[in-house]
């Protein structure tokens, strides 16, 4: 797979390298996939409830918003990424903002709509990209099948879906953006859960890792015990 030469800019919202607050105060996510299949239209249903189904295409926006999570109000920066990806060849190249945005990110949606077959076949090459990145198996990626209201143009059955999430190891699930705002919450808010826990565990690590075992004392009678048994043996 090769993205094509871009027409318009690349227009990713610049990140900042170290974003405002303590380490774990933020949880940063970031929808990937294909041009149309309703990226920007899921992230401003789960932080506004509305649907709008026109967007300027080609632009990546930033998002930034508390949201309620287990009781509890977190901050979440959502990164928006242009829909740039095209199957064509065996061969993935991937353009260095939308690798600083991966690199970024602590959790991803990929997204492709069940009414367009090349955008389901972007979608492991990118788990493939995103995995050379984060390395770490418990990097939470969610493979979203969007648009799921119109299966009159359904071009990818639902059991694709699942077969390519079993191989990849991920989650799957099918959504409409349009007609179910609360599919795409749960889709988020699990994602939420998954970057949070991810978080927490990487903070006890670091904890434990930063704790040095203090040397146990040497028992005097036992080097006492071999002192006598050197000297024995030397006399000897």
């Amino acid at each position: 797979m090769r993205l094509p030469s871009m027409s318009q800019p690349f227009l990713l919202a610049p990140i900042a390298e170290c974003p405002p607050g303590p380490p774990g105060a933020q949880l940063r996510l970031a929808v990937l996939g294909a041009r149309g299949v309703g990226k920007s239209a899921m992230i401003v249903r789960f932080l506004t409830k509305r649907f709008i189904g026109d967007y300027e295409p080609n632009t990546g926006n930033l998002y930034s918003r508390l949201v309620h999570l287990d009781g509890d109000h977190v901050a979440v920066q959502i990164q928006d990424t242009p829909g740039c990806i095209q199957v064509q060849e065996d061969c993935v190249q991937v353009l260095d903002s939308l690798s600083r945005c991966v690199k970024w990110a602590e959790g991803f949606l990929l997204v492709y709509s069940i009414t367009d077959y090349s955008s389901y076949q972007s979608v492991q090459p990118l788990y493939q990209h995103i995995r050379k990145v984060h390395p770490d198996a418990r990097t939470p990626i969610i493979i979203v099948g969007n648009k799921a209201d119109l299966l009159h143009a359904r071009q990818v059955q639902a059991k694709e879906g699942i077969q390519l999430a079993d191989e990849l190891g991920s989650l799957f699930l099918e959504i409409s953006t349009s007609e179910d705002s609360q599919g795409v919450c749960d889709v988020f808010q699990y994602l939420c859960k998954e970057v949070s826990k991810l978080q927490h565990a990487s903070t006890t690590d670091r904890r434990r890792s930063s704790i040095i075992p203090r040397p146990k004392s040497p028992n005097m009678q036992d080097l006492k015990r071999r002192f006598k048994q050197a000297l024995s043996s030397k006399v000897k």
